[in-house]
């Protein structure tokens, strides 16, 4: 990876350390550039919510993807300086397998001068159907006088 690669991936690993949710779910930034991320998390028993089988709650999944898909967002070439969600669809695929971290992969496909579309899954550590997909759209906001 470049300096400027490097440095990115840094302030975006800070970044994701000083959101809240993303430190309770000790949420680790593991890829990003060039408008994908992928982030991940540990299996956790707080996050249980099925204490019977042992499988996480499907919210604390759907917060993965979503930080993941907004990471996305913000690595995108084109510069934004800040985004939000607007929609997130995820379809759960599987429970996922107790005591595995969890990876979420996200991609920008399309972008617009006001909106990010993307794609993206989950995964535990089991090969095969992922534990979730989402597709999703988040707002792009532009530096102001900058790029459109």
């Amino acid at each position: 990876m470049s300096d400027t690669g490097d440095l990115k991936l840094s302030a975006a690993r800070q970044f994701i350390a000083a959101i809240p949710h993303a430190r309770a779910l000790e949420m680790r930034l593991d890829a990003l550039g060039g408008g994908a991320a992928e982030i991940s998390m540990p299996w956790s028993e707080v996050l249980v919510g099925d204490p019977r089988t042992g499988v996480i709650h499907g919210g604390a999944v759907s917060a993965l993807m979503d930080t993941c898909c907004g990471a996305a967002v913000m690595s995108h070439p084109e510069g934004p300086t800040a985004t939000a969600t607007i929609d997130l669809r995820i379809d759960y695929m599987r429970a996922a397998t107790p005591r595995q971290r969890i990876t979420a992969r996200a991609e920008v496909y399309h972008i617009t001068r006001t909106v990010a579309f993307l794609r993206a899954t989950a995964h535990d550590e089991e090969a095969g159907l992922p534990v979730a997909t989402a597709t999703g759209a988040f707002t792009v906001e532009r530096p102001k006088g900058g790029a459109k």
